[in-house]
């Protein structure tokens, strides 16, 4: 592998500095966990199957284009 590419070096500065941290590695972990929550919690609250509870199986296309066509005409 060639030292003195661009890409090694990348992944050389991150994988050096990641190996340094003690703090920053506690840090990194609690972001993770707060972005799991957080997108949990939002797909299951505010974004249900609506097209999942208002077809039958198959007829989603359907749905969808009827969907559309009847938002899209005044």
């Amino acid at each position: 592998m060639n030292k003195n590419g661009f890409l090694y070096r990348a992944f050389d500065l991150y994988y050096d500095g990641f190996r340094n941290m003690t703090l920053g590695k506690t840090l990194w972990a609690v972001i993770i966990v707060k972005l799991i929550i957080i997108f949990a919690v939002l797909k299951f609250f505010f974004f249900p199957n609506y097209i999942g509870q208002h077809t039958e199986k198959g007829g989603e296309a359907d749905f969808v284009a009827t969907e559309l066509i009847d938002r899209a005409s005044p």
